[in-house]
């Protein structure tokens, strides 16, 4: 199945005529919220009711599935099934103390959501943490995904990845002991540490000002999320080393796999973008000039887009031709 060019672009000028309000408004009337079983605990998702293989986009640390704010009206509007949901530890979903939040944990709770909402085929979204688990999830369940997309993320080493100060300090044995002992003492000071870390991954102004805010809040909440974010801090040079000897798969992933990156990012950039390019050799790579390491956020019209145009299922792969475009700002994919 592939959704063209034109029907794509059509939804895009249609919902751009729309206020972003009005297009929340109708989207917090037509969602289904669900309580996803994991184990002991519940996974918050949501679901927008929809054709094709459901679009499942996954947040990372530190944020939730408000994440996807601005890109879920537009697939949601074009028509397309879409469902969200909250990591344990994260957003609405529960934050059990003393869990184990780890990369292969979570892979574990997109396959739970899966699972509850029996979904057959599936186009995993991956943004920054959560691509271990989607492409862990996505080797391990070929016949069940129609393509994988990858938004600024990381899996295995790769030469140009660089570690966000904050999550560096947190990742560090012996130094993130010293700084999880501080936060405990001083939170409210942190704070300020953690608004000029996020700051750094954006490059629009407005969705700075408003997303910085809602990720805090799951922080500060008596639930709070620090505990997941230590951990998963924790986890993640075993996760990046630990996936070295997998590479070799997926070069033999013979779906359809688009590579979003925006281009601006510092962290997982142009680099790490081009080194999964290399990964999936039949894969697309598409690089936005106007965005950081949320292009979600910073250009969610470009990104929509091109989600919405992947090509779907095995036959859609082409041949082993890799494709490598960068998005000129204002450009249609009809110049693609």
């Amino acid at each position: 199945m592939y959704y063209g060019h034109y029907y794509v672009e059509s939804y895009i000028v249609c919902i751009r005529m729309q206020s972003a309000e009005a297009i929340r408004e109708r989207m917090e009337m037509e969602y289904r919220e669900h309580r996803v079983p994991r184990g002991e605990h519940f996974i918050y998702a949501r679901e927008y009711e929809g054709e094709g293989p459901a679009i499942i986009p996954m947040h990372g640390f530190p944020d939730n599935l408000h994440l996807y704010d601005r890109v879920a009206p537009l697939l949601f509007e074009a028509g397309r099934r879409v469902v969200v949901f909250d990591f344990l530890g994260w957003g609405r979903s529960d934050k059990p103390g003393g869990y184990p939040y780890t990369a292969n944990n979570q892979a574990r709770d997109f396959d739970a959501v899966i699972e509850h909402l029996k979904l057959e085929s599936v186009v995993p979204v991956a943004h920054d943490a959560s691509g271990p688990p989607a492409i862990d999830w996505a080797m391990w369940n070929r016949d069940r995904v129609a393509a994988l997309i990858l938004l600024n993320t990381y899996y295995s080493p790769m030469p140009t990845l660089r570690v966000p100060e904050v999550i560096r300090l947190f990742s560090t044995p012996v130094a993130r002991d010293a700084a999880r002992f501080v936060v405990s003492r001083m939170q409210e000071r942190f704070q300020w540490v953690y608004r000029w870390q996020v700051r750094k991954f954006f490059k629009d102004e407005e969705a700075t000002e408003e997303f910085v805010r809602v990720f805090w809040e799951q922080m500060e909440a008596e639930q709070s999320s620090f505990p997941p974010l230590f951990s998963l801090t924790a986890d993640l040079r075993t996760t990046i080393k630990s996936r070295a000897g997998a590479t070799d798969s997926l070069s033999k992933f013979e779906w359809p796999v688009r590579i979003i990156f925006g281009a601006e990012d510092p962290y997982l950039n142009t680099g790490v973008a081009k080194s999964f390019h290399a990964l999936f050799p039949a894969s697309e790579l598409f690089l936005l000039p106007e965005a950081g390491h949320f292009p979600q956020l910073d250009d969610p019209g470009e990104v929509a887009r091109l989600i919405l145009s992947t090509p779907l299922g095995r036959a859609a792969v082409p041949g082993g031709r890799a494709v490598e475009t960068v998005v000129e700002q204002g450009q249609s994919l009809r110049q693609i």
